[in-house]
Formats: structure tokens, C-alpha cells, sequence
């Protein structure tokens, strides 16, 4: 069931930009991004466009009333939700850094690898210190797979399953339709999961996390120059 609500990023955890990307600026990206051959494309910080466009005045505004400091990118990856790729992805938070190597550090744990990059999870405080910004290259709705949220639900810190589907079961959750060009930005810490696609259009999106702080002596991350 969705909540009705009109969110923002203190008290829901997730808010909207409208038209942050022209018609122009989007057809650019699906060129440049391409076709994929999974699910999504990783790594995108290297590609100058993708970037240029992390690191520009108009994204940054949006992003710096909600960290303490100057933000600066971290990662940026595409989905691609077509007929051909399809998936569902169950409630989840975002819990874990992509970094160079690993290395030991009060706090930082458990590690993981994912497509050959460590990953590990931070100190709650520092992730409450990143944002995400999710830049719709479509329409987003309920037949697409648009992602779906469970407002205020960053406010409860790091959750287990048995957390999750406590809140799941007392609370309404939000499907986050949105236009082609939209922003959709959210704390890591957000509940969120989307369904699988049943239609024949795409859901791409171009997914860019940003900190606000620096890592421990020792940790870099995989992408920020």
C-alpha cells in the first residue's frame, strides 16, 4: 500500500528533483552508456561525461543541504530493467563502500567481494553521511519496476530481516514514480526494493553515490578521483 505523503530527505529519507536532465541529455547518456549485458554497468565514475555530470554545480546543489560537508562522488552505476534483463530486488538498505583494497580499520566490517571490487560495511554515522542520486533516463511507474521506499525507515539505524519485516508489516510503502529526467535522492539507510518489469519498456537508470567525509588512512574508494 503507498503512504501519502510528500517527502523530504530529514524526515522520509527520500525526495524528488524534477527535469534535472534534458530530452538531449538523455539520449547522450543511453548512447554513450549503451546496451548491457546484465543487469547494470559498474565503474561509471571513469567515464568523463558520467563524471563531469557527478561533479556538476547543478547535482551538487542538490545534495549539499543534506550532508555536512562538501559531497563529492563516490560511485556511479546503470540499470537496465528491460523485457531482456528483468529481476526483482527484495527490502534491502544500502550498506557497504566499494573501495581499492582491503585494509583494517576500527569500525569497517564485515568485508565482502563483489565483481572483483572489496566492499565493506562502515561505521553507521559515516553512512549517514552519503546520498544517493538516481537520475530516471525513462518513466518510471508501477509497470516498469519503479523502486519503492519505506519512508522514515533510515531513522532506525542498521536493520536485521526480522527488523525489516517488522517494519514492512507496520508500515505503508511508496512507489517512487518518476519522468524521464527525474532525480530521486536517498539516504543509504533507506528501506527500498523494486519489482520485476511487466511491460516492454526499459527502466534505466543512472544511480551516483555521494560521501561526505574522508575514509581512515589506509581505505580509498574504488572510483572517487
Amino acid at each position: 500500500m503507498e503512504a501519502a505523503i510528500t517527502p523530504n530527505i530529514e524526515q522520509h529519507g527520500f525526495s524528488f528533483a524534477h527535469a534535472v536532465l534534458s530530452a538531449d541529455e538523455i539520449r547522450q547518456l543511453v548512447s554513450l552508456l549503451g546496451p548491457v549485458s546484465s543487469a547494470g554497468r559498474r565503474g561509471l565514475l571513469a567515464l568523463p561525461a558520467v563524471a563531469e555530470l557527478a561533479r556538476s554545480a547543478r547535482v551538487l546543489e542538490l545534495i549539499r543541504p543534506h550532508l555536512p560537508s562538501e559531497p563529492f562522488p563516490v560511485r556511479a552505476i546503470y540499470f537496465d530493467k528491460s523485457p531482456e534483463k528483468n529481476w526483482l530486488v527484495p527490502w534491502h538498505q544500502d550498506l557497504t563502500l566499494a573501495l581499492r583494497a582491503r585494509a583494517e580499520a576500527p569500525g569497517f566490517g564485515p568485508w565482502s567481494v563483489k565483481d572483483g571490487i572489496p566492499h565493506v560495511q562502515p561505521p553507521i554515522e559515516l553512512l549517514q553521511q552519503m546520498l544517493t542520486v538516481r537520475l530516471h533516463l525513462d518513466d518510471a511507474d508501477e509497470n516498469n519496476g519503479a523502486l519503492r521506499v519505506l519512508p522514515a525507515s533510515h531513522r532506525f539505524g542498521r536493520l536485521d530481516a526480522l527488523q525489516i519485516q517488522a517494519l514492512r508489516d507496520e508500515h505503508a510503502d511508496f512507489l517512487c514514480a518518476a519522468s524521464a529526467g527525474d532525480a530521486l535522492l536517498m539516504c543509504p539507510l533507506l528501506l527500498h526494493a523494486s519489482s520485476r518489469s511487466n511491460c516492454d519498456r526499459h527502466r534505466r537508470i543512472l544511480h551516483i553515490e555521494y560521501a561526505s567525509f574522508a575514509l581512515p588512512s589506509g581505505l580509498e574508494w574504488n572510483e572517487a578521483a
